[in-house]
């Protein structure tokens, strides 16, 4: 689904993204972790479009999609959320999962003029969609509350129901588990795994949680100083010498090897 080939992204004389190459295997669930400041989010705001790459070329399904732009990416089905959740916080859930589908009828002065018919007909379909992302997601209960007032838990909830309201291929998740508590995590997890088995989403996860990414992903990728360090499965990128030694000169000892 995503190769990266050779990817560098300086800051001035800072290589954050360091000559990364990496694949991302169509329907997998692929797990990315590492130290911190080791280029994780660098490289998911270069593959997303945030940011343009110094050097290096980024592929998707066989298509260069180097430094195009989010907005272009989005129709093209490649999503990303937040390690912060960028909800509207003044709308409700419900409406801020229908203001996610572009090119709406009612957008423009005419249609919302003199096809006042064709406008609430589409505004239901898309209303009916995000309250079946709801019932997906668990969250309901929650439609018709402020997204200002919902914890944030149930924020990340959201951003990935936005990707569902869209034909999503492939989602970057940042941080998903961030500040959020066991019992949501969980159901964020699940809700991860059903979209990839029954709706076949190709996700890949940056996340310091080792049981979080142990439970849902495979394969994993290790990065460090902005290059990928090493790559396979849970158990043998934690046992890695080279990882833990990443995670060594971090003081990160236990993230690694506590869950051996």
């Amino acid at each position: 689904m995503i190769v990266v080939e050779d990817l560098h992204k300086h800051f001035g004389g800072f290589h954050a993204v360091d000559g990364a190459s990496l694949e991302i295997g169509a329907g997998s669930i692929t797990g990315l972790i590492g130290p911190n400041g080791a280029g994780k989010t660098t490289l998911f705001n270069v593959i997303a479009g945030r940011l343009k790459p110094t050097s290096g070329r980024v592929l998707m399904a066989g298509e260069d999609i180097t430094g195009l732009a989010p907005h272009d990416l989005f129709h093209k089905g490649l999503l990303r959320t937040f390690q912060i959740a960028h909800e509207f916080g003044s709308m409700t859930v419900r409406e801020n999962l229908m203001m996610v589908p572009s090119a709406q009828s009612g957008e423009t002065l005419w249609n919302a003029w003199f096809r006042r018919g064709a406008v609430a007909a589409e505004e239901r379909a898309i209303r009916d969609k995000a309250d079946e992302v709801l019932e997906f997601l668990t969250i309901s209960h929650l439609a018709d509350e402020r997204a200002a007032n919902i914890s944030g838990g149930q924020k990340k909830l959201l951003e990935l129901g936005r990707t569902m309201m869209v034909d999503a291929k492939i989602v970057f998740l940042d941080e998903v588990g961030a500040g959020v508590n066991r019992t949501l995590l969980n159901t964020i997890g699940d809700a991860i795994r059903r979209l990839n088995t029954e709706r076949g989403y190709t996700f890949c996860v940056i996340e310091h949680d080792m049981d979080f990414i142990g439970s849902l992903c495979n394969p994993v990728i290790c990065m460090a100083e902005g290059r990928v360090l090493a790559q396979g499965t849970v158990d043998e990128v934690k046992n890695d010498e080279r990882v833990i030694e990443a995670y060594l000169g971090t003081g990160l000892k236990n993230k690694v090897v506590a869950h051996g």
